[in-house]
C-alpha cells in the first residue's frame, strides 16, 4: 500500500541509503513496517539506534500526504513501479519515491539531457540556454531541469517553444512555486512533460534540497550541460553527479574574464564536451537512440542579445592585491547520527586546512575508490567537506563524541 511507501519515505531520521537497505532487506515497506526489534536488528549496518528509529509506527504524516496528493493531482510512483526510470534506480541513492504530476516519458528509450547552470547568469547565458534548450528538443531529446531561476527556466522555456517534452525536478513539493514567478512555467511543463519531486506536497525550498535534488536530475538523464557556472556552483556538483552516475558531461565556452564561466571553462579544459550548439552533444548519442535525435531544422537564427542597462562597474582591485589565501572555515560540530561508517571514516582522515587527495584517502581508510567517492559526493553536499582543485578535500566539520 501506498502510505506504507509514503511512511518509509518520510521516516525521521533516516538517510537515504539507510531506507534503501532496509527495503532491500525486508522487501516491502508494509513487511518493514510489522518487522518488530529484533528482526531489524537482523538487517544489515542497522544499530539498536537505528531500529529505534524504524519501530516509528505513526501513519498520520502519511494519510495527510495521501489526502494531499489526492486533493493537488498529484500521484506517487515507487522504486518498485515499473514506471520508474532504470536510469534513476541504479544511481547510489536513488529516492524510495516520486510525486508525479503530467505525463512521465518513458525514460529510459530518451536522450534526456539535463540542463543546468547558476541563477545569476548573465544575458548570454539566458540566450544559451533558451538556444540550447530548443535545439535539443528540437532535435528529439527531453530536457531536464530544475526549473530554478536562471539558466534552468531558460531552457525549460526553449524546450517548450520547440513544443518538446521537459522534465522539472523541482527542490520543493510541486504546489509550492519556487521561484515564485515560475508558476506559469510550471503549468506548462505539467501540461508538454511531467513535474517531479521526492518532496511531498507542501514543501518548503529548503536550501539543502537543491543540491540533494541534483542527482535525480543527471540520474534521469544521458548527459548533463553546464551553461554557466562560478567556480564554486550547484550546477558543479551536478556535473560531478553525472560523471560519478557514468554520464557524458558538456559544457558551454564563455569569456575567460567572466567569474560565471570559471566552471564552465574548467570542465572543457578537464574533457567536458564543447557545446555550441544541441547537435554538439546529440550527435555522441544518435546511434544509441537512432529513431529519436535528427538535426534540427528550421531553427531562427541567432539573433543579438537584447541591449540592457550597464550595471555599476566593479570596484578596481588595487593592482598589488594577491589572491586570498584558502582559508578554512569556522568548523561546526555535527553528530555521528545519520552519519554512514565511510562518512565518519573519511571525516577522521581529512584535515580542516591541509587538503588530500582521494588517492591518499583510499590508501588510508582502507575503503574501496567507488565508495570512497559516492561518501565524499553526499558529505559535499551536506556541507560537511570542500572539495579544492585536483580533487582534493578538506573537512569543515567536527563529529561530536
Amino acid at each position: 500500500m501506498l502510505k506504507y511507501w509514503v511512511w518509509l519515505a518520510e521516516l525521521p531520521g533516516l538517510k537515504g541509503p539507510e531506507r534503501l537497505a532496509l527495503l532491500r532487506h525486508f522487501g516491502s515497506p508494509e513487511d518493514l513496517f510489522f518487522a518488530d526489534r529484533e528482526e531489524l536488528l537482523l538487517a544489515e549496518g542497522v544499530t539498536p539506534a537505528r531500529a529505534e528509529l524504524a519501530l516509528n509506527r505513526d501513519l498520520s504524516a502519511a494519510d495527510r500526504i495521501l489526502a494531499d496528493c489526492q486533493r493537488l493531482g498529484q500521484r506517487i510512483l515507487t522504486i518498485q513501479d515499473a514506471e520508474y526510470p532504470q536510469r534513476l534506480r541504479n544511481i547510489f541513492d536513488p529516492p524510495l519515491v516520486l510525486y508525479v504530476k503530467g505525463r512521465m516519458p518513458v525514460i529510459d528509450e530518451e536522450a534526456a539531457i539535463a540542463v543546468v547552470g547558476t541563477r545569476k547568469c548573465t544575458p548570454y547565458g539566458i540566450a544559451c540556454a533558451e538556444r540550447l534548450g530548443q535545439e535539443l528538443a528540437a532535435s528529439g531529446a527531453v530536457v531536464v531541469t530544475g526549473l530554478a531561476r536562471g539558466v534552468d527556466s531558460a531552457a525549460a522555456r526553449g524546450a517548450l517553444r520547440a513544443g518538446g517534452t521537459v522534465v522539472g525536478v523541482t527542490g520543493s513539493g510541486l504546489d509550492v512555486i519556487y521561484p515564485p514567478e515560475n508558476g506559469d512555467l510550471y503549468a506548462d511543463v505539467a501540461a508538454a512533460g511531467v513535474l517531479l519531486s521526492e518532496y511531498p506536497p507542501g514543501s518548503e525550498p529548503e536550501k539543502h534540497h537543491f543540491p540533494v535534488r541534483n542527482r535525480i536530475m543527471s540520474g534521469l538523464s544521458v548527459a548533463a550541460l553546464v551553461v554557466e557556472a562560478p567556480e564554486h556552483s550547484g550546477a558543479l556538483i551536478t556535473a560531478r553527479l553525472a560523471l560519478e552516475q557514468g554520464r557524458e558531461v558538456y559544457a558551454v565556452p564563455g569569456p575567460i574574464g567572466a567569474p560565471v564561466s570559471v566552471g564552465c571553462n574548467r570542465l572543457i579544459r578537464d574533457g567536458a564536451g564543447l557545446a555550441a550548439e544541441g547537435w554538439d552533444i546529440l550527435r555522441d548519442f544518435q546511434e544509441r537512440f537512432p529513431e529519436k535525435l535528427r538535426p534540427a531544422k528550421n531553427i531562427p537564427a541567432w539573433t543579438p542579445l537584447p541591449t540592457r542597462r550597464r550595471a555599476a562597474p566593479e570596484p578596481r582591485q588595487k593592482p598589488e592585491a594577491a589572491p586570498e589565501p584558502e582559508t578554512a572555515p569556522s568548523l561546526r560540530t555535527v553528530s555521528q547520527e545519520g552519519l554512514t561508517d565511510d562518512q565518519m571514516a573519511l571525516l577522521r582522515a581529512l584535515e580542516p586546512e591541509d587538503p588530500i587527495q582521494v588517492d591518499d584517502l583510499i590508501e588510508t581508510t582502507g575503503i574501496p575508490a567507488r565508495r570512497v567517492s559516492s561518501a565524499l559526493t553526499m558529505l559535499e553536499i551536506d556541507g560537511m567537506v570542500h572539495q579544492h582543485d585536483g580533487k582534493r578535500y578538506t573537512r569543515l566539520v567536527t563529529l561530536a563524541e
